[in-house]
């Protein structure tokens, strides 16, 4: 563990650039300051146009599982873009490599899902019990591979946190209840300078320092004084990206409660989930809010320096399901992407908060997406529970290829180059490119 805290603190102090960082250039458009010199802008994608599969996986969340009616439970790719990781019913969690497409048409792309799975998975790593949340090591690279790591957090089980290129146990974040018994976190983020590692639980909140694993610990109870506060299971946990120190919290309570990072103090707390909250994230520039909760058909929207009203709803068929339906944001910042239990992925202005375009991405729910750190690509995952009458077999869970699925999508994309275009990416690329480029 002595590395990992070695590798974080030079993280710290000058972050290092990812391992793709040459595909950056030949995807994107040089454009040119007026003092002559030159900067990266990010491809506006097209969402008019449907994207087309470039990968597709099915087989390996079947053949082999220990649960006949395993489904996937979510994906997220790596903070470098080198690799995605999933979760799964059957207490799995595996990592996929970029997918190489090169050569490979549309067409070809297309054709090539029905039959088997694009490649298997390069590392595979399994849970004793089921997973509650996962996160990636904010400064992952795959050029320090003391960097590659991710959180994962189950049930009656300590933190762990493991190694995405060995699958070994590198170390555990142990809490511990009332009666001296390991309780297991809800939610789990690392803070934005990779640091400490929060977890959430019932009616608090427990923060790591990632160099010290054990049971070394602060606690932040949620209540104060006479059951005053903020009540409920901590479900889902966000750092704002521009390192300001706050801190979003969603919870089973149907609200979402805002901290100060550095001495945990609330400032101010959400209601207006019709369910409880199972997903919270922030803006590209820190701004806004979106949290989405179970049961909830609606994502809202929070202007988080004016809360007295919400700014805008979007809409997904999440009713009738009590699964945790994740959304994400492009890279640019400008449109939201999230699934439903209609199949299909529904993509929404931010700025307009209006609906844009929608694909189909799977027969059953959509319950993952996630957009790729920098590549005009993202990742969806879907399946949901099935129930069967008694004493059946396991040949009535009978699936086609387009159900609990994980598939790989890419957009086409504009170059911004000679073109005119109706996106502010002067604005839109502010925090962008910040991620790509670090000042010594």
């Amino acid at each position: 563990m002595g590395e990992v805290a070695a590798a974080v603190v030079e993280e710290q102090q000058q972050p290092n650039l990812d391992s793709n960082s040459e595909e950056i250039v030949d995807i994107t458009t040089t454009v040119s300051n007026g003092d002559g010199a030159s900067s990266f802008s990010w491809p506006a994608l097209r969402f008019d146009i449907p994207p087309y599969r470039t990968s597709h996986f099915y087989h390996q969340f079947r053949n082999g599982s220990k649960n006949p009616n395993n489904f996937l439970k979510g994906v997220k790719w790596s903070p470098d873009g080198s690799c995605f990781l999933t979760s799964s019913e059957d207490n799995t969690l595996r990592v996929f490599d970029l997918p190489d497409t090169a050569g490979v048409t549309n067409a070809d792309a297309c054709m090539s899902v029905a039959d088997a799975d694009s490649y298997e998975a390069n590392l595979i790593v399994n849970e004793g019990e089921s997973v509650y949340d996962y996160c990636w090591y904010p400064y992952m690279s795959t050029s320090d591979p003391t960097t590659c790591v991710f959180a994962t957090t189950t049930r009656d089980h300590p933190v762990h946190l493991w190694d995405a290129t060995s699958g070994q146990l590198r170390c555990t974040y142990r809490a511990y209840d009332a009666m001296d018994e390991i309780t297991a976190a809800f939610s789990v983020a690392f803070n934005p300078s990779g640091t400490k590692l929060f977890a959430g639980y019932n009616k608090s909140l427990r923060v790591f320092d990632i160099h010290r694993p054990g049971r070394d610990f602060e606690q932040y109870s949620t209540l104060q004084g006479n059951k005053e506060g903020w009540s409920g299971i901590v479900s889902a946990l966000a750092f704002c990206p521009t390192h300001t120190g706050i801190l979003a919290a969603g919870s089973y309570s149907q609200s979402t409660a805002i901290y100060r990072e550095d001495n945990m103090e609330l400032l101010y707390v959400l209601h207006g989930q019709e369910g409880g909250v199972t997903h919270v994230q922030f803006s590209r520039d820190g701004n806004y809010l979106y949290t989405g909760g179970r049961k909830d058909p609606y994502i809202l929207c929070w202007d988080i320096r004016n809360t007295v009203d919400i700014v805008y709803k979007l809409y997904r068929s999440s009713e009738y399901t009590n699964q945790r339906i994740l959304f994400d944001i492009e890279p640019c910042g400008r449109h939201l992407g999230t699934g439903g239990q209609d199949g299909q992925v529904h993509i929404y202005d931010l700025q307009t908060g209006q609906w844009v375009a929608s694909f189909q991405a799977a027969s059953d729910t959509v319950n993952g997406f996630s957009f790729h750190p920098f590549l005009p690509m993202s990742a969806s995952s879907s399946g949901h529970r099935r129930f069967s009458k008694l004493d059946a077999c396991e040949e009535e869970f009978s699936l086609t290829g387009d159900e609990n699925c994980v598939s790989v999508w890419s957009f086409y994309c504009d170059q911004i180059a000679g073109k005119d275009t109706d996106v502010n990416w002067e604005e839109s690329t502010t925090n962008c490119d910040e991620n790509i480029q670090h000042d010594p």
